[in-house]
């Protein structure tokens, strides 16, 4: 166990916002949330699982809906609270710690702003290693743990909890009345036992995303290249270098789906690259070949300051560099690829290790 600051939460959230390949949302709004409630309620115990009782319940807290909402419709907080105490409620019981349902972008760091509030520990692991658009895209569905109930809060007051047949249907239906609330809200789901999550969860994964953030944010000053020192943390691979020349994107339901085009420059001159996103960059394609594809991570990066951006507020012109990095290699597994490969999106191509498609 380690306790966790605010200067931790500024790591956190820029590794956060890594992880999610360009989705998970802004962590502005999570960060100020979050240093709200430490200020209040003191700072937070980050646990391994491990140190978890076998008995404990686990309950994932998460915003829900399309990142471009979230630039216009803010968190109040109050709805992550609800959420919290309804399942509590439903369950009868104490929730013993939290964790994020993935690490990517605004849900790497609204937890702890629970976990100060609650006086409860954040686990150290989530259900993905990045970010990901679709509730049952989570290594629990991997490990079969059902995804209900699930208890939804609005910033209006609205409350829902649902019990659903699978987890996809939990997607469908959440998503549902999602987009009637005007396209995000909270949620807690997948409440599990300390056993299920040391068994099924991604371990390390806040600690990872401090350390990604840590590379970039302290790299001046020990005189490094922050691009270059997120590259060597990360074991990323250097996909692409260039500018910002198209974009389109739409919001379609709780999604931003479009298409991110780059112009090469440096080494990468005379090239294009695409990449396709659905809330997380998905695809990545240099002169119409893939390089990078889910569940593998795709990662752009502002070339000036080696700040990750996320998918929503790319912008015309911007230098950027693409990297890539390995996925969990739950998701490297024959489940893991058919639940969150690229079929699962309807594309075409297959799942390749983004080793094999970058040999030299």
């Amino acid at each position: 166990m380690r306790r966790i600051g605010t200067k931790d939460i500024e790591y956190i959230a820029m590794g956060s916002t890594v992880l999610g390949t360009g989705g998970g949302g802004d962590p502005y709004i999570g960060k100020l949330l979050t240093k709200q409630a430490m200020n209040t309620y003191g700072e937070v115990a980050l646990v391994n699982a491990e140190e978890l009782d076998d008995s404990a319940l686990v309950v994932p807290i998460a915003a829900f809906g399309a990142p471009m909402i979230l630039v216009e419709k803010l968190f109040s907080g109050n709805e992550f609270t609800k959420a919290f105490e309804m399942m509590e409620e439903y369950l009868g019981k104490k929730i013993d710690a939290v964790m994020p349902a993935e690490a990517g972008g605004l849900n790497g760091v609204i937890p702890f702003a629970l976990a100060a509030q609650k006086n409860i520990p954040i686990v150290d692991a989530d259900g993905m290693g990045r970010a990901f658009p679709r509730l049952e895209m989570v290594t629990f569905t991997l490990h079969h743990i059902p995804v209900s109930p699930i208890a939804q809060a609005d910033e209006k007051g609205n409350r829902n909890i649902y019990h659903t047949i699978d987890n996809v249907w939990g997607e469908t239906l959440v998503g549902a009345t999602t987009i009637q609330m005007g396209g995000s809200c909270a949620i807690g789901c997948y409440p599990m036992s300390g056993a299920q999550v040391k068994k099924a969860a991604v371990h390390g994964i806040v600690s990872y995303a401090q350390k990604l953030g840590e590379a970039i944010l302290d790299a001046k000053d020990k005189n490094l290249n922050p691009l270059d020192s997120l590259i060597k943390e990360a074991s990323a691979i250097k996909l692409f270098t260039g500018k910002i020349s198209k974009v389109t994107i739409k919001t379609e339901g709780r999604w931003n789906k479009g298409i991110c085009e780059i112009m090469g420059l440096d080494e990468n001159q005379g090239s294009h690259m695409e990449l396709d996103f659905q809330n997380e960059f998905l695809m990545a394609k240099k002169d119409g070949l893939p390089v990078a594809i889910t569940p593998d991570l795709i990662v752009l990066i502002d070339a000036e300051n080696a700040q990750p951006i996320t998918a929503e507020s790319v912008q015309y012109g911007t230098r950027v560099v693409v990297l890539g990095m390995k996925a969990d290699a739950q998701w490297r597994t024959p489940k893991g690829i058919a639940l969150g490969g690229p079929q699962k999106f309807g594309y075409e191509e297959k799942f390749v290790p983004i080793e094999e498609l970058n040999k030299n």
